[in-house]
């Protein structure tokens, strides 16, 4: 009766004092020790200690006990908690593992079952002993009472990695062992609505680091004593020997940091928090803050193992990454645990590459969504999946899963670092390992660095968790858009690793290989160790009807195994032109920004006026039968390595989650002067690209489509024609083109339908000045055609029997050389000419020259200068005393008007054999289309200051 009242008295006290006692609720006496047997302290790194304690108090506070002291009359002072702890997290220091393994369990029915207060749990599950300075009632001032109880190893429920109770006072107390799930991923013991049938002042836990060594027997489970007989000597008396395999619970970190701290955080049952933590020392005097020593002593030997998932050259391919740890100290009571692994850098073969083909349909992981990986339900897209990994480690029963995911590219526009990845990189990818069976979840990032030049890639993976493991696989996945690309050629291929330890001790390298065995899809590996190339070409308008504009197409493939396109040169068949007339060029400042601009970016706002757009191209790279394609657009360009005009093609880089920037492929345009064939200039263009951001594009197909309307123009001939093509290929150096091997390419190509074409063009002559006999006109001649009708392919004209060749006023006449070299003297112009052209939006226009022939006589050229050159080439010569002038191959292109002007008197050409105003001079006109139709006529020529004589006659001449 009197101990009620105690216990009531004491209760009222404390409801009377609730808050300053909730404000003062707080630890004291904080310790953590790993000790010998003897009691030493233990630093070693790696080691097994003997025992670990951890001692906690709480702080107190002094209330009368309600009671008087019947020999003095005094009032009896109590001590009673500042509160009661609820819930109390230990975060363990980092490195220190247990061995789940280690000891026998107790099933949940054995810990529920009691047995005279305690519970049926099996001797052999007994792994330590707890202290607890606890009771009903409070304490007098100066006195304590502590409980020695059992600890058992319990069965963990799904989601717990470990579980260790004791039961005081018939009421079951349990912690539950974790891994911490943000870095450093150390240990954390947490208990849970811990009970309030006893006032709870401190308590000192005994974890045994052997408990099979036979030394804890007077101390194994029923051993320790009864509730009521807690003194040691009542303890020391039992003796409860087991016979289990020797095998330690605990491991000291592998790693030689610190002093290291042990977090404790608590939360009582009257919401007050409070928090302390413990530092690791050494023996006496204290405080003595000491960390883990030792480390050169320990052991570090890993391997690794590297083998790709196909044996094909130049094939898509995943990756199956080991690295394999034997550590016999860590499961070792004597031994020492090896080193963990802090760093692993891995660098692949040269030839092994990241696959373009990977990038479509891939998502991506963001760094909130890697960060919150650990909670469920949250975490990476299914998308961004890469692969899997699993972990085996010695200190847990089953092995760990998880799943590789790519990480979001960093974007350089933000300004915070680390924003998008951890490495503010092209190229990163998350570990994700998750246990619902332990509740473990860990996550690691690391980094990709293709070399910027070969491609070859280096992974780096840092800051490693202190987490003991056997075996950790990585494997990526395999099959049409694998992330890797196996190397080109048949070998043997070895990864190289440095792998970094725990201990602060030297890395030490490793290696492994793997061989490819065949080309792609088990063709034989190439003869002589040089791929083939062999690409493919086909090229065309859509529609050929003849004069009729129509989209143009070209693709040119290659097969997997082939050497990389480099560059390419290209003849269109003649009469298939581009009308660029009121085609705005792309300046080059815009050219220069879109190059500058993200591939988004330039998606979101093209930088070349849509003015400028005459086109588009398809790029398909990669591997396999699964490629990424990337579009771009075709813009029309001023000059460029030399060449009158340009194409640009600007690609936005833009390949499934990654934006490797804007491509920008400058190819040279010219015209063929003779045949005004439209040619594209490889080697005063672009090369091809072959690398972006360090990974190879694999380019395998590339389609080109000119399809702006009214833009290209197809021939008025039907004769068969070809489109041609020269692509390069490249090996050894794709960046040279020293070694490239070239491709002559051609597909066949006709117009159809020439003959539904109309013929019918005009030919005017005048002769000026110089009328009477041995004057010396001038000509001026304009051919007219009417648009829609076949080109004219040919024209002679021959003039009447009035006029001769003025062969003493062929005085200077240019070389073919000093043509070729646009040298040609002054002297050697006779003449000028225009050529009009719905194609461009000014006129061709130029000198005359009489030109070196292997004729008799000179050609008549005609320089004709713009925005291309176009020579257009007559032949003189005489016929039946006349002068003929024969233009025997006119460009298939469309000309509206055609004017020649030949100068008169002392540079006239022509010599008047009577008075041209006489009679009516006539002309013989015989004009061929493109289509083969002809047209001969008899034009009038008229002459210039005749004041109407030769009409008056009524006279004509032939």
């Amino acid at each position: 009766m009197r101990r009620l009242s105690a216990i009531l008295a004491a209760a009222l006290v404390l409801l009377l004092s609730a808050s300053p006692a909730a404000a003062a609720f707080g630890f004291k006496d904080l310790d953590v020790t790993f000790t010998t047997e003897g009691g030493a302290a233990v630093t070693q790194a790696g080691s097994h200690p003997f025992a670990m304690t951890t001692t906690l108090g709480v702080n107190t506070a002094v209330v009368p006990d309600g009671t008087v002291d019947p020999e003095t009359g005094e009032p009896v002072d109590a001590e009673v908690p500042e509160g009661e702890v609820k819930d109390l997290t230990i975060a363990q220091i980092p490195g220190f593992v247990g061995d789940q393994t280690a000891i026998q369990r107790c099933s949940a029915a054995e810990f529920a079952t009691r047995d005279e207060g305690y519970s049926s749990c099996p001797d052999a599950s007994a792994v330590g002993i707890a202290a607890i300075k606890g009771e009903f009632n409070a304490f007098p001032v100066g006195e304590e009472v502590f409980l020695h109880l059992p600890i058992y190893n319990l069965a963990p429920p799904p989601g717990v990695a470990a579980r260790f109770g004791f039961v005081a006072a018939n009421v079951p107390v349990t912690f539950d062992v974790g891994i911490n799930e943000s870095p450093p991923y150390n240990l954390l013991v947490r208990l849970r609505n811990i009970p309030q049938a006893l006032l709870f002042y401190g308590s000192e836990v005994t974890l045994w680091g052997n408990p099979a060594n036979s030394s804890h027997d007077s101390l194994r489970g029923t051993c320790v004593g009864s509730p009521t007989e807690p003194t040691p000597e009542a303890i020391s008396k039992g003796l409860c020997p087991v016979s289990v395999s020797e095998k330690p619970l605990i491991t000291l970190p592998r790693s030689c940091k610190g002093p290291l701290d042990t977090v404790f955080d608590a939360v009582s049952w009257q919401d007050a928090v409070a928090g302390g933590t413990a530092t690791t020392h050494g023996d006496p005097p204290l405080p003595n803050p000491i960390g883990m020593t030792g480390c050169g002593l320990l052991p570090f030997s890993p391997e690794i193992d590297a083998e790709l998932t196909s044996a094909e050259a130049e094939s898509p391919a995943g990756i199956d990454f080991s690295i394999d740890v034997k550590d016999p100290g860590l499961g070792s009571s004597t031994g020492r645990a090896g080193a963990d692994i802090a760093k692993v850098e891995a660098t692949l073969p040269a030839g092994v590459t990241a696959n373009p083909s990977a990038a479509e349909g891939l998502g991506v992981c963001t760094r909130a969504q890697y960060e919150a990986a650990s909670l469920a339900g949250a975490g990476c897209p299914p998308s961004s999946k890469l692969g899997s990994v699993q972990i085996a480690s010695p200190l847990l029963e089953e092995s760990l899963a998880g799943s590789v995911f790519l990480a979001q590219q960093d974007d350089p526009s933000t300004s915070e670092p680390e924003a998008e990845n951890p490495f503010d990189s092209l190229l990163a990818i998350y570990l994700v390992i998750r246990s619902s069976k332990y509740g473990i979840s860990i996550t690691q990032a690391g980094k990709i660095e293709p070399d910027p030049v070969t491609g070859q890639l280096v992974s780096t993976f840092e800051d490693i968790p202190e987490l003991p493991f056997s075996h950790l696989n990585l494997r990526f996945r395999e099959g049409p858009r694998a992330p890797l690309v196996t190397p080109p050629l048949c070998g043997t291929y070895t990864t190289e690793a440095i792998l970094t330890p725990s201990s602060g001790n030297e890395p030490i390298p490793a290696t492994s290989s793997f061989k490819v065995t065949s080309g792609p899809n088990g063709s034989p590996c190439p003869p002589g160790g040089v791929p083939p190339f062999k690409p493919g070409f086909t090229a065309g308008t859509i529609n050929n009807n003849a004069g009729a504009y129509s989209p143009f197409y070209m693709r040119l493939t290659r097969a997997d195994g082939e050497q990389d396109m480099t560059r390419f040169d290209s003849v269109l068949p003649p009469g298939v032109v581009g009308k660029i007339a009121g085609v705005a060029k792309c300046p080059e400042a815009a050219i220069a920004a879109a190059a500058a601009k993200s591939g988004r970016a330039e998606l979101a706002s093209p930088s070349c006026p849509e003015s400028s757009r005459v086109g588009r191209v398809l790029a398909g790279a990669g591997v396999g039968p699964a490629l990424t394609y990337v579009p771009g657009t075709i813009y029309l360009a001023g000059p460029y390595g030399g060449a009158p005009l340009s194409i640009a093609v600007v690609t936005p880089a833009v390949a499934g989650p990654f934006d490797v920037g804007t491509v920008i492929t400058r190819e040279a345009l010219r015209l063929n002067p003779t045949t005004a064939q439209v040619e594209v200039d490889g080697a005063a263009s672009d090369p091809i690209p072959h690398i972006l951001e360090g990974i190879p594009l694999k380019l395998r197909d590339l389609r080109v489509y000119v399809d702006r309307p009214e833009f290209t123009l197809n021939a008025t001939s039907c004769d068969e024609g070809t489109v041609n093509a020269t692509l390069f290929g490249g090996f050894a150096d794709v960046f040279s083109p020293a070694d490239d091997v070239p491709a002559s390419l051609a597909q066949r190509y006709q117009a159809s339908n020439c003959a539904s074409l109309k013929f019918k063009p005009k030919l005017t002559l005048k002769l000026k000045g110089g009328t009477k006999r041995g004057g010396f006109p001038a000509l001026r001649a304009v051919v007219k055609a009417r648009p829609g009708d076949a080109n004219i392919g040919g024209a002679v004209v021959t003039l009447p029997h009035s006029a001769f060749l003025a062969q003493a006023h062929i005085r200077t006449v240019c070389t073919r050389v000093q043509f070729a070299a646009k040298a040609c003297p002054k002297g050697s112009i006779y003449g000028r000419a225009r050529a009009f052209t719905p194609l461009l939006d000014e006129p061709l226009e130029g000198p005359v020259y009489l030109r070196s022939s292997d004729h008799p006589l000179p050609d008549l050229v005609a320089a004709l200068h713009g925005t291309v050159d176009i020579e257009l080439v007559g032949r003189i010569d005489s016929v039946d005393a006349r002068i003929r002038s024969s233009f025997e191959e006119v460009p298939d292109a469309p000309v509206t008007k055609f004017v020649l002007s030949m100068q008169g008197g002392q540079k006239g050409l022509i010599e008047n054999s009577s008075d041209l105003c006489a009679h009516t001079q006539r002309a013989k006109a015989q004009f061929s289309g493109q289509n083969g139709k002809r047209r001969n006529f008899r034009p009038v020529v008229k002459a210039g200051g005749c004041g109407g004589k030769g009409k008056k006659t009524g006279k004509r001449t032939r």
